[in-house]
C-alpha cells in the first residue's frame, strides 16, 4: 500500500480522530500534516499490509502526545520565568477569602479537586460520596463563587457563563 492509497482510505478518519483529541483545527492540521509525513517516511518499514491502520493511528497518537508535551514544556518555561510572575496584589484579589466562605461540604470538594489536584473519582471515594454527588457539589460551589465574585469584585459573566472584566473590589 502506498501513501496515496493510505490518504484516500484513512485521511478523514485520522483527521477527525486528531481533531477530537486536541479540539483545535489549527493544531489538528499541524498534527495531521506531521502524521502523514511520518507515515510516508515509515511506510517502507511496514511488513504486513493488514496492520496499516494500526500503524497510522499509532503515529497519530504519538504526534498528539509530542504536541502536548511540547506545549506543556512551553507553558512550564513561561510560568517559571521571573517576568511571568505577577505581584501578589494582581492575583484574584479575594479568591482565598471567597473559597473559605463556602459551606464546608463545597469548600472541601473545591480544595481537593482544584487546589490539591485530586481526581473527582478519588475525592468521591475519600469523602465517601458518589461521583455524581461530587460533581454536583463542584457545580454548586462554582455557581456560589461566580455569584460572590460578581458581588464583591464587580466581575461580569459573558454569554458562556465565564467571569470577565477587571477586579474592582468594593467590599474586600
Amino acid at each position: 500500500m502506498d501513501t496515496v492509497q493510505i490518504w484516500n482510505n484513512f485521511s478523514d478518519e485520522v483527521y477527525f480522530f486528531i481533531l477530537k483529541k486536541v479540539n483545535s483545527r489549527n493544531v489538528a492540521n499541524d498534527i495531521f500534516q506531521n502524521t502523514f509525513l511520518k507515515i510516508h517516511k515509515n511506510l517502507s518499514a511496514l511488513k504486513e499490509e493488514n496492520k496499516v491502520k494500526a500503524l497510522i493511528f499509532q503515529i497519530a497518537r504519538n504526534e498528539i502526545v509530542n504536541h502536548l508535551n511540547a506545549e506543556s514544556a512551553y507553558v512550564d518555561k513561561l510560568s517559571t520565568s521571573p517576568e511571568a510572575t505577577l505581584p501578589e496584589d494582581q492575583f484574584a484579589c479575594c479568591f482565598d477569602k471567597l473559597i473559605n466562605e463556602l459551606p464546608e461540604m463545597y469548600r472541601e470538594v473545591i480544595e481537593l479537586v482544584y487546589i490539591k489536584g485530586h481526581k473527582q473519582k478519588d475525592v468521591a471515594v475519600a469523602l465517601d460520596i458518589s461521583l455524581e454527588n461530587t460533581k454536583a457539589r463542584i457545580r454548586r460551589a462554582k455557581d456560589m463563587l461566580k455569584q460572590k465574585f460578581k458581588e464583591c469584585c464587580k466581575y461580569e459573566l459573558d454569554e458562556k457563563g465565564k467571569l470577565t472584566g477587571e477586579p474592582n473590589c468594593s467590599t474586600c
